[in-house]
């Protein structure tokens, strides 16, 4: 919560696991906290688009439903107390004094220090350019960019395309929900986890599931509003293939877009913001963490960002009180938890 003023130690641009965990963290560290995110709910992405995908690369969890970790995630981000603010897009980030004013669309918030989480930022997913595509987005049409909930596929004849992580999970996740699961891919690599990619090819060779290579997609064509069939092509020959689907899925990555963030004056390389090793940014005050930075051997895990959220939000406090620890120690010694020996 913020002071009787309205500014508060530590606030957090960015509701996913890294701004939660580093919420935590700020709460650990007896700060007050806000957190601000664009979403109508926190979670982030693991809410936004695969809560039923299975997440397994946490430490300490073998696997997970996304919307389980992000359901934990909150409760261990939210125990302490922050303000929560939803639906509300940072747009401006302005030096006021001593502090940073952050404007939204609806109001503006105070604070000594900042945190930015944000991800890769606005979640513009990729499209098929293709004839068709755009006849049949949006509700009911029967073409889609992610996967929310398995059961809206349920007994349909489902065209994936992509190789990437999520196109081999969907493969794998949609086996046994709809009736049939194609998945086409323009190379014959494919970018996922080797496992998933092996657990994949053995599902194809049970004919449990379908994978094409080297295959695009030419057109989708449809009836009554409703995709019927999708118009595939073999990139080596040329050579058309006619498939009748009820869905057809672009699991295609995102375009990276930072929005209003990159006009803050922060130093940016490849659409993210540099940080040091204490992930600082250009612009006192202002910390990242999580999918949004960039530094020589950065890695894009859950993981790695739980640990830069650590590293931001104890500078924060280091540069809100200079006399205050960077390193808090381990948690199993904090008074704040009140353990008993």
């Amino acid at each position: 919560m913020s002071d009787a003023s309205g500014i508060t130690d530590v606030t957090i641009i960015g509701g996913g696991p890294t701004g939660l965990f580093a919420a935590f963290y700020a709460g650990l560290r007896g700060v007050s906290c806000r957190i601000v995110d664009a979403l109508p709910q926190l979670g982030g992405q693991l809410m936004a688009l695969y809560p039923e995908k299975y997440v397994f690369d946490v430490g300490g969890l073998p696997r997970i439903l996304a919307k389980d970790l992000a359901k934990n995630m909150i409760e261990q981000g939210t125990q302490f107390g922050p303000e929560v603010v939803l639906g509300e897009e940072v747009q401006r980030l302005e030096p006021d004094g001593d502090h940073i004013r952050l404007v939204t669309q609806k109001g503006e918030y105070l604070t000594k220090t900042v945190v930015i989480t944000a991800g890769k930022g606005a979640l513009n997913p990729r499209v098929l350019e293709c004839p068709g595509w755009n006849e049949h987005a949006g509700d009911g049409g029967g073409v889609h960019t992610h996967v929310r909930q398995p059961e809206d596929f349920r007994g349909k004849r489902v065209l994936l395309v992509g190789g990437g992580d999520s196109a081999v999970d969907w493969v794998l996740g949609l086996k046994g929900v709809a009736s049939e699961v194609t998945l086409i891919h323009r190379r014959p690599e494919f970018r996922a986890h080797k496992a998933s990619v092996e657990q994949m090819w053995k599902a194809a060779e049970a004919g449990e599931v379908a994978v094409k290579t080297p295959y695009e997609v030419r057109s989708i064509h449809g009836r009554a509003g409703c995709v019927a069939k999708a118009t595939i092509y073999n990139n080596d020959t040329n050579e058309d293939v006619e498939m009748e689907v009820d869905a057809v899925v672009a699991l295609l990555g995102f375009k990276p877009d930072l929005g209003p963030i990159g006009n803050w004056g922060l130093e940016l390389e490849k659409n993210t913001i540099k940080v040091s090793q204490l992930m600082e940014t250009n612009l006192p005050g202002v910390y990242a963490a999580g999918d949004v930075v960039h530094y020589p051997g950065k890695l894009e895990l859950i993981a790695t960002g739980y640990g830069e959220a650590a590293i931001a939000v104890n500078n924060a406090v280091h540069h809100i009180n200079p006399k205050a620890r960077v390193n808090p120690g381990h948690s199993t010694n904090l008074k704040i938890f009140k353990q008993d020996d």
